[in-house]
């Protein structure tokens, strides 16, 4: 439903021509893009300014030379129709795999970037944890994310799944797999055969 929704704006606003704004290489090696939210980070407050925006939090793991993260700033995210749901529907918050900048997790806890990011079990960049609209216990982010993309995707699955967490489809019986497979089976997905 959301989906074609989106999709129909898009479309009816003229947008599926139109280019996204290139991502710029910040100090720390990192790229930039206007849909990144430079916060305390305080994961608890990043939730609450999401959600006053009516906006999915959403943190986005980087670090410096990760070549699947540069493939996805200049391939994937400029793609008119995601780059309007992550300007729109997201509230992305950068981290730093390796940095030395203060995280406050959900459950309180205090860390550096890259202490937070081992604490929460993650190797590859970029990973993506996405969370619910609400946190009501005090756990860690890995624990409370709804879903999460280890690496890099191809535009059609990563329009997908930012289509599925916005549709609560982690609350369904259908997995993000299924669903990606569904599209793809009903309509070609927004890229044909792009799976």
């Amino acid at each position: 439903m959301f989906r074609r929704t989106f999709l129909a704006a898009i479309a009816a606003l003229g947008l599926a021509g139109q280019g996204a704004a290139e991502a710029t290489m910040g100090d720390d090696g990192l790229h930039k893009t206007g849909w990144m939210h430079d916060t305390f980070r305080d994961l608890r407050e990043d939730l609450d300014e999401a959600n006053v925006e009516g906006k999915r939090l959403a943190i986005i793991i980087e670090q410096r030379g990760c070549i699947y993260c540069t493939k996805m700033h200049e391939e994937v995210y400029p793609t008119p129709e995601i780059d309007a749901l992550l300007n729109d529907e997201f509230f992305f918050v950068q981290i730093n795999m390796f940095g030395d900048v203060e995280v406050t997790d959900f459950d309180g806890e205090v860390l550096t970037e890259k202490e937070a990011v081992q604490k929460w079990g993650l190797m590859f960049t970029p990973t993506i944890l996405f969370f619910p609209e609400e946190v009501t216990e005090e756990l860690p982010a890995n624990r409370v994310a709804v879903a999460y993309v280890p690496g890099a995707l191809s535009k059609g699955m990563f329009f997908n799944m930012l289509t599925w967490v916005l549709e609560h489809g982690y609350e369904t019986d259908e997995n993000f797999q299924k669903y990606h497979a569904r599209i793809l089976t009903e309509g070609g997905g927004l890229y044909g055969s792009d799976g």
